[in-house]
C-alpha cells in the first residue's frame, strides 16, 4: 500500500470514528490540540506566555521600569508592523518587553499624558489579539482583546475601545461562540451610529466590519434573511465611505463585501450565487491571504454543487499563494474531506494535496 492509499484508508477510519461519536468534522478539529508540530506553534505558545504575565501587578509595585514615551511610541508602531507581516516570533519577543514598560508608564506618567500611553497600550493589545487570533487561538485572542478594550475606554478614545470590540467580537466567531459575537457586534453599532451618520470614516468601517460580522453569525446560524439583510446595510456603508480609507480596524470597503457575500452564501448553501459574485471580484488587488481564502471558499462552492476538479482547483491555486492561516487550513482540510467522500477513488492531484494536507475523507 503506497502513502496516498494509506492516508485514505486511515481517513476513512478516523471518519467512522467520528460519526459513531456524532461529530462534525469542524467540531473534531476543535477538539483536537490546536496546531500540535505545526512551526506557528512556538510563536503562538510564547504570546500565550506574554499575556500570562503578571505585568500590571509589577507595575503597581514599581518592579518595573518605564521607559520615555517617544521609546514606547517607535515599539508599538514596530509591534503593528511585525502583526501585520506575520512575523510573529519577533512580535512575542518585542511584546514581552513593551507590554510591562507600557503598564508601568501609565502609572506615574503625569495626569496628561496618561491616555496616550493608554492608547499604545489598546494597540499594542490589538496586534497581540489580531496575532493569536491568525494562529488559531481564539480563547486566547479574547483576553488580549479584552485588555485592548479596557486600555482604551481609560484613554477615553471611543473608536479605539470600538475596535477592541470589534476584535472581541471576532474572536467570539472564531471560536463558534455566535451569541456572544453577535451581542457585542450589535450594542457595538449601537454605540458608533451617531459617529457613522456624522460622517465619520473610522465610525463608518467599523460599523461595516461589524455588520458584516453580524452576516456571517445570521448564516452560520441559519438564518439567511438576516444574514442577506446585514450584506445590504454593509453594502450602504461602503458606499458611504466611498474611496475614503480608515485608519484603523477593520479593512472595509466595496471589495469586502463582495469576499463577505461568497463566503455567506456559502454558508448557506447557495452555491450559484457565490460563484456569480466571485466572478466580478477583482483578485489582483487581494492581498496574498485574503487571496487564498477566497478561493477556498470558491472550492466549497463547487464542492456544494459535486464538481470536484473545480474545487480541486482552487485549493490547489490557494496552496500555491503559500501558507494559509490556521482557521483557512482548518477550513481547507474540512472541503477536500468532502471532496474524498464524493470521488472514489479520488483523482491523483486531489490525493496528493489531502496528503500534503493531512485531511481525510468527511
Amino acid at each position: 500500500m503506497n502513502t496516498v492509499e494509506y492516508q485514505q484508508v486511515l481517513g476513512r477510519k478516523i471518519a467512522q470514528e467520528r460519526r459513531c461519536h456524532g461529530m462534525s468534522q469542524p467540531e473534531l478539529a476543535v477538539d483536537a490540540p490546536a496546531g500540535e508540530g505545526s512551526p506557528s506553534r512556538p510563536a503562538a505558545d510564547a504570546l500565550r506566555a506574554v499575556l500570562a504575565g503578571a505585568h500590571s501587578l509589577c507595575a503597581m509595585l514599581g518592579e518595573t521600569s518605564a521607559p520615555p514615551e517617544v521609546e514606547l511610541r517607535e515599539r508599538t508602531e514596530q509591534v503593528c508592523a511585525l502583526a501585520k507581516a506575520e512575523r510573529y516570533a519577533e512580535l512575542a519577543e518585542l511584546l514581552g518587553g513593551l507590554l510591562p514598560g507600557l503598564e508601568a508608564a501609565a502609572r506615574i506618567a503625569p495626569e496628561a499624558q496618561r491616555p496616550d500611553i493608554y492608547e499604545l497600550t489598546a494597540v499594542s493589545y490589538q496586534a497581540c489579539a489580531a496575532a493569536l487570533a491568525k494562529l488559531g487561538e481564539p480563547m486566547t485572542s479574547w483576553i488580549a482583546a479584552d485588555r485592548a478594550v479596557a486600555a482604551a475606554e481609560k484613554a477615553g478614545n471611543l473608536l479605539l475601545a470600538a475596535a477592541g470590540v470589534y476584535r472581541l467580537a471576532s474572536g467570539f466567531l472564531d471560536a463558534r461562540q455566535y451569541g456572544l459575537a453577535e451581542e457585542s457586534a450589535r450594542t457595538a453599532l449601537i454605540a458608533l451610529r451617531t459617529l457613522a451618520e456624522l460622517g465619520d470614516a473610522e465610525a463608518v468601517s467599523l460599523c461595516g466590519g461589524l455588520t458584516l460580522l453580524r452576516a456571517v453569525v445570521a448564516s452560520r446560524t441559519n438564518h439567511p434573511s438576516a444574514a442577506f439583510g446585514h450584506l445590504a446595510s454593509a453594502r450602504r456603508l461602503a458606499g458611504q465611505l466611498g474611496g475614503e480609507q480608515a485608519n484603523g480596524l477593520p479593512e472595509f470597503g466595496a471589495q469586502y463585501v463582495a469576499l463577505y457575500e461568497i463566503a455567506v452564501s456559502v454558508d448557506l448553501g447557495d452555491a450559484g450565487h457565490a460563484l456569480r459574485v466571485a466572478s466580478t471580484v477583482d483578485r489582483s488587488t487581494l492581498p496574498p491571504g485574503r487571496h487564498a481564502r477566497l478561493l477556498i471558499d470558491l472550492a466549497r462552492a463547487h464542492a456544494l454543487r459535486q464538481q470536484v476538479e473545480q474545487a480541486t482547483a482552487a485549493l490547489l491555486q490557494a496552496e500555491a499563494l503559500g501558507p494559509c492561516r490556521v482557521r483557512d487550513v482548518d477550513r481547507a482540510r474540512q472541503v477536500i474531506g468532502e471532496l474524498l467522500a464524493m470521488r472514489q477513488p479520488a483523482p491523483l492531484a486531489l490525493a496528493r494535496l489531502a496528503g500534503r494536507m493531512q485531511a481525510y475523507p468527511a
